[in-house]
């Protein structure tokens, strides 16, 4: 059985730091672009982050300069640093993975696929 996937949320107030980490090995399926997305109440999920099996990274304007995504592929872990985190930023947080030789978000989420239950993020103003 799969372990849960996402972790590192909680609550923090704004201008706080969160690192989520999400636990690739045990995958039943994998791909060669990994990404972080988000779903706010009421709102669609979005993408905001990803990262190429070559190292490359992408991310929405919303996040860009505060948030950061890496891997570790020794740990099997993929990673997204969070800084100067705003009330905008609560949402529920997933990975994802996809196939395909265009990895960058915004992307469509009906093109990836999401293997965890993901971890709550919830900023205070």
């Amino acid at each position: 059985q799969v372990q849960p996937v996402e972790s590192g949320g909680g609550s923090v107030q704004a201008g706080g730091s969160l690192r989520l980490a999400c636990v690739t090995s045990g995958w039943a399926y994998s791909g060669n672009c990994e990404g972080w997305f988000r779903q706010a109440p009421g709102k669609e999920r979005e993408g905001v982050a990803s990262i190429g099996s070559d190292g490359s990274t992408t991310y929405v304007d919303s996040v860009k300069g505060r948030f950061t995504i890496s891997k570790d592929g020794a740990k099997n872990t993929l990673w997204l640093q969070m800084n100067s985190l705003k009330a905008e930023d609560t949402a529920m947080y997933y990975c994802a993975t996809r196939i395909s030789s265009y990895c960058a978000v915004p992307s469509t989420e009906r093109l990836w696929t999401f293997l965890g239950q993901g971890t709550q993020v919830t900023v205070s103003s």
